[in-house]
């Protein structure tokens, strides 16, 4: 029986200076009780699941985010990860995939990585990025460890402002970098076609 294509998924999370901030954050963060639709959610498996073997671990901590914890996790998944597996990470799971893949040789091949709406630094709005999630000055290993690289942004983004677009394109020489006009703020989307028939393409040239 042929094995499925791998698509390994990092959502994104939180940072705080202190547990005083984190505390804070807990007792003033808007709650609502509706089911939240998301792009990076169901919409993934019914799109792409028969297909494909879709990994999303939840990462350690997620609204108090560590980066040292979230690699140990990470790197747990690897005796499961086979080659020409397809990366996404999503806002801090795309600067943790940033940061990870411009530090360290992955263990297999990759056939793509697509990192949306990753903060660069931390001039993000209304947020910290903090707790080991800062990237090296150079990143030319995570083109090496992924030929085959996108970032997304948009220009409405409310959180990672799209001039962190441009801080990426000087340190990337090969990466595609794709800014779209809106993707209702931070990619709040139920559905993300672009994606989708992107990973699709991917399989088709492999």
């Amino acid at each position: 029986m042929k094995k499925k294509k791998q698509l390994f998924y990092i959502h994104g999370g939180e940072t705080f200076k202190n547990n005083k901030d984190y505390l804070h954050f807990l007792k003033t963060r808007k709650i609502s009780i509706e089911k939240k639709v998301k792009w990076n959610g169901d919409y993934l498996e019914k799109e792409l699941g028969n297909k494909f073997e879709i990994i999303k671990p939840r990462m350690p901590l997620q609204d108090n985010a560590k980066y040292d914890d979230w690699k140990i996790h990470f790197e747990r998944h690897f005796p499961f990860v086979q080659d020409n597996v397809i990366l996404i990470g999503g806002s801090l799971g795309g600067i943790f995939l940033a940061k990870y893949l411009s530090e360290y040789k992955f263990p297999k091949k990759i056939l793509s990585t697509y990192l949306v709406c990753p903060p660069f630094d931390n001039t993000v709005k209304g947020e910290v990025l903090v707790s080991g999630f800062k990237l090296k000055s150079d990143l030319s290993l995570l083109e090496k460890n992924s030929k085959n690289l996108c970032l997304m942004f948009s220009k409405d983004d409310d959180v990672v402002p799209v001039s962190h677009a441009e801080k990426y394109r000087r340190k990337l020489k090969n990466a595609k970098i794709i800014i779209y006009k809106s993707k209702n703020g931070h990619f709040k989307v139920s559905k993300f076609p672009e994606i989708i028939r992107m990973i699709k393409n991917d399989v088709k040239k492999k």
